[in-house]
């Protein structure tokens, strides 16, 4: 089994990227925040968790091996697979998705993508006492959670799309506090994008 990586990014997708290491290129699905540490013709090391089934060998790859750890937990929850883990950690924060289950907020991970209510009570009840917030109380921290006390789906959804054009977390979250008055996905992004060219 493939468990880490170090070659050259030869091509970066939306999801995936490729690695070329000693002339063998790998396809490596990757999460936001692990993309946006990736810079095309630059080196890169990624821990990966290798996926076997009967049609597919699927590599999934993190540059943080706090993420490759909780990706972990993620797909030995009942009914979570490798792709439902890698979309889970696109749209929340190492530290916001561990605050959440600690704190017991259902809400918050029934708005991650692929998660139910039944989904979120078994992450919940499965994961409370192996995970473990690492983050400083003052970090400026991107969460979902952040997404309910500035307004609603449309800010989340709006915070995702951010990430997928390369900025952090922490470039993003004062802004969208600011931009959640509007009411609109689409309007939302377009305001943030004027705040964060001015930055």
């Amino acid at each position: 089994m493939i468990g880490y990586l170090h070659g050259r990014v030869i091509a970066l997708y939306t999801d995936y990227c490729l690695l070329d290491v000693h002339g063998v290129g790998y396809r490596v699905f990757v999460a936001n925040s692990t993309r946006t540490k990736l810079r095309l013709k630059e080196e890169a090391s990624l821990f990966v968790y290798t996926s076997v089934r009967e049609d597919a060998i699927v590599l999934y790859g993190f540059a943080a091996e706090e993420e490759y750890d909780l990706f972990l937990q993620l797909i030995g929850v009942s009914g979570i697979g490798p792709k439902v883990a890698l979309g889970i950690l696109s749209a929340i924060t190492v530290e916001g998705l561990c605050r959440a289950i600690q704190n017991k907020q259902a809400s918050v991970l029934t708005k991650l993508p692929g998660i139910g209510k039944k989904s979120a009570e078994r992450l919940i009840l499965e994961l409370k006492d192996k995970v473990a917030f690492r983050g400083s109380a003052e970090e400026e921290l991107l969460t979902i959670e952040n997404a309910e006390e500035v307004g609603d789906d449309a800010a989340s959804e709006a915070m995702a799309a951010l990430q997928s054009l390369g900025y952090t977390p922490s470039e993003i979250a004062p802004v969208i506090r600011k931009t959640a008055k509007y009411k609109t996905t689409e309007a939302i992004i377009k305001a943030s994008l004027k705040e964060l060219s001015h930055m």
